[in-house]
Order: C-alpha cells, then structure tokens, then sequence
C-alpha cells in the first residue's frame, strides 16, 4: 500500500510536468515547479500608493484588495498520504532575497483529504506576493517551492465530523 507521494492532475496529464524530487539526500524538502509561465505582477508596479492607503483615500475596499491580491502559481501536482500527515508548503529560500517574492499564506497546508477533492483534484498552487519593483515571470519548469510531508498529533477532545467538499483554499467548514 502507497504511504505518500506525488501525481499529475488529469489536467497537466500531457504537459511535461515533473514529481516533485528532493535536491540532495539530506534535503527535507521535495522540489515543486511551475507548470506553466506566470507573472506575478509587481504591488509598487500597479499603483500602490502608501500614503493613499494612510489617508484611506481608496474609496472602494474592494479597489485595494485587487491590487494586493496573491498570484497563483499551478504545479500540476497532486499529494497523497496518511490520514494523520499533511504536505507543508514552503518558500524557496533564494525567492524573498533574489526575486521579491513572498507565499502570501506564509506557509501552505495540504490535507490528506484535499487529494482528489471533486473542485480541483487536489491540485496543489503556490500563491505568491512580489514585493519588488518589477514584475516576476515564472516560466514553466522553474522551482517555485518545496513540500515536506508532516505527521501531525491531535488532542483529546478531537472531534469532526466534516468532510471535504471543497478545493483550493476551502474545507467548506462554516465557523
């Protein structure tokens, strides 16, 4: 029986796409790459003004949420593995430093119910803020990101009785 690792999603079935690997023997992390070019645009770059954003002088929230809004970056990967593990999202360290890019989540949580979710298969996305001057292209079969597989430990008073209906983002879990 399979413990963990990785798939295509059907919809990257014919793109060249790559399984994530681990760079060196030590290596925690396993390699994501793009499956496809993306630009993350630039905060400065589409008109973010500080002092406007100070003086509240945006008059629509919704204007400003649309300027700071993260970039989604697909790898065509899914992850499968244990009930009690998850898949831990991680910058690459050279991104901030090198590239101005930041995960706008921190870091990224994959659940072992999120594979093969009905809303997007379980496809895993890197979303990303670039702090920078300049936009970022992200071409196809770039490394983006690393995932490490987690065990993790719940408390004496667990209890759900959800289950997973939704995708990226979602476990449709009110509260």
């Amino acid at each position: 029986m399979a413990k963990r690792g990785f798939e295509v999603v059907e919809k990257y079935q014919d793109a060249g796409i790559e399984i994530p690997i681990r760079a060196t023997h030590h290596a925690a992390g396993y390699d994501f790459q793009a499956a496809e070019d993306v630009v993350i645009p630039s905060i400065w770059k589409m008109g973010l003004d500080l002092k406007a954003i100070g003086q509240s002088l945006f008059t629509d929230r919704s204007q400003l949420e649309s300027l700071l809004k993260p970039t989604l970056v697909p790898t065509g990967i899914k992850a499968y593995m244990q009930e009690d593990e998850y898949l831990q999202l991680a910058n690459r360290s050279s991104n901030p430093l090198k590239r101005f890019l930041v995960l706008s989540n921190g870091i990224g949580v994959i659940d072992s119910d999120y594979y093969n979710n009905e809303s997007n298969e379980g496809h895993i996305m890197f979303q990303f803020t670039n702090f920078g001057l300049k936009d970022v292209v992200i071409k196809k079969g770039e490394r983006i990101g690393q995932g490490i597989f987690l065990q993790f430990l719940k408390a004496d008073q667990d209890k759900t009785s959800a289950t997973r209906t939704g995708g990226f983002g979602s476990s449709n879990v009110e509260k």
